[in-house]
């Protein structure tokens, strides 16, 4: 089945329904995917979860989802899963691609199954002929406010001091500047207490730059102990941070987060080195973190960020998505568009070129704005990808184990 005749066929489908006669089983013919591709763009991130490798699935009807993030490695078990199933199922093949294969994926393969999750959502959009954000109910917000980072921005010289480059970062639309508690650091020793002493004067240098009505964030990386962390929030409280992150180690959130909170009394936020809802669930309902970093892909796609947002908005927690690539940054404003919590993007796009993805973001003065543009909203120019894994062939050798309704359980 090509394009035309599927969205034909929908189309007869749909025009059925409304003439009175039996309504189809679905709005939508019924289509499979045929292939997964992988692709490198010209400036490959190859750090940890930080991919912005781009993905493709096909399908037998011409239609073509994009998706970015995984490696080659970690994403072929994952679409093998996906060859010859009906890509409408989303929810139905994320439990079957996260459930095949015995183990609960780690946070490597949790990317990957992101990744081919955003291509199944942008498929949909497709094949419905709307953005992905109004498949989740629609807008919430005009646009998505954003922070820069250490002021990446056209009117950045070299050489400006904090001051200077947060009132710049202000000037230019953003609704808040970031900066992190090593930016100006050389060499690589790390003294902590001259570090504190050191963050102190650099958030009253960026408080300045701001405004008092203009908002800074702090990064203190995970490189603080408990009690270096609670002197350094303790530090910068009257200077109002929005939010002080991952002040503590990763490795100690579950323990030392919440002894945090109840030490201190800036906001916190934590979580972009996490995975799914699992990770962080019981910080966010516990009010230990005041602003989740998840981001995509890394929680597992849109399908698994919708329920993050819901847990969220439950105990009035905002979402502040951490840094990612181009594609899943055009997924997390149809995704976060429709969550009614705070949100704050992260933009560091200014200045830089993506020529891979000619048609993405609506970036304007600061800020990132929806767009009608049928799922992602994405295009891409395949003469800047180079390819480097093809998956045609099914995986069909795992045992699922179903409940008595047909819907997937564990083993």
């Amino acid at each position: 089945m090509n394009r035309r005749s599927f969205l034909t066929s929908a189309a007869v489908a749909a025009a059925g329904g409304a003439a009175g006669l039996p309504p189809a089983k679905a709005a939508v013919a019924k289509m499979k995917i045929t292939r997964v591709r992988v692709y490198t763009p010209p400036e490959l991130n190859t750090l940890f979860n930080q991919s912005n490798m781009v993905v493709t699935v096909e399908t037998d009807a011409g239609i073509v989802g994009v998706g970015e993030g995984g490696a080659a490695d970690t994403l072929e078990q994952c679409a093998g899963r996906l060859i010859g199933q009906d890509p409408h199922y989303i929810e139905r093949l994320w439990q079957d691609m996260s459930r095949s294969f015995f183990y609960p994926p780690g946070r490597e393969k949790m990317h990957a199954l992101g990744a081919l999750d955003l291509a199944l959502w942008d498929i949909k959009g497709k094949v419905q002929g709307l953005p992905v954000h109004a498949l989740l109910g629609g807008m919430v917000r005009n646009y998505c406010e954003c922070y820069n980072t250490a002021g990446v921005i056209a009117a950045i010289k070299p050489g400006m001091g904090i001051r200077e480059r947060a009132h710049a970062t202000i000037e230019a639309g953003y609704r808040a500047f970031r900066m992190g508690a090593a930016d100006l650091r050389t060499g690589s020793t790390f003294n902590t207490r001259e570090r504190l002493n050191q963050v102190l004067k650099d958030c009253q240098e960026a408080r300045e730059g701001v405004g008092e009505n203009g908002d800074f964030c702090i990064d203190f990386h995970q490189r603080f102990d408990l009690s270096e962390a609670i002197r350094g929030c303790e530090l910068i409280q009257s200077l109002a941070p929005f939010f002080v992150e991952d002040p503590v180690r990763t490795e100690a959130f579950q323990q030392d987060l919440p002894l945090l909170r109840r030490a201190v009394k800036v906001p916190i936020a934590a979580g972009e080195e996490w995975g799914n809802r699992w990770d962080f669930n019981h910080l966010v309902e516990e009010h230990d973190i005041d602003f989740l970093r998840a981001t995509l892909p890394n929680v597992g796609g849109i399908t698994e960020m919708v329920k993050v947002a819901a847990i969220c908005e439950t105990h009035f927690v905002g979402i502040v998505p951490h840094f990612t690539g181009p594609i899943a940054t055009a997924a997390l404003v149809n995704t976060l568009g429709a969550f009614s919590g705070p949100v704050l993007m992260e933009y560091n796009f200014e200045g830089r070129t993506n020529p891979q993805v000619p048609v993405c973001l609506d970036f304007k003065q600061g800020k990132l704005y929806p767009n009608d543009r049928p799922g992602l909203g994405v295009e891409l120019d395949m003469k800047q990808l180079k390819l480097i894994a093809e998956i045609t062939e099914p995986i069909r050798n795992r045992q699922l184990y179903y409940r008595p309704d047909g819907s997937i359980t564990n083993w």
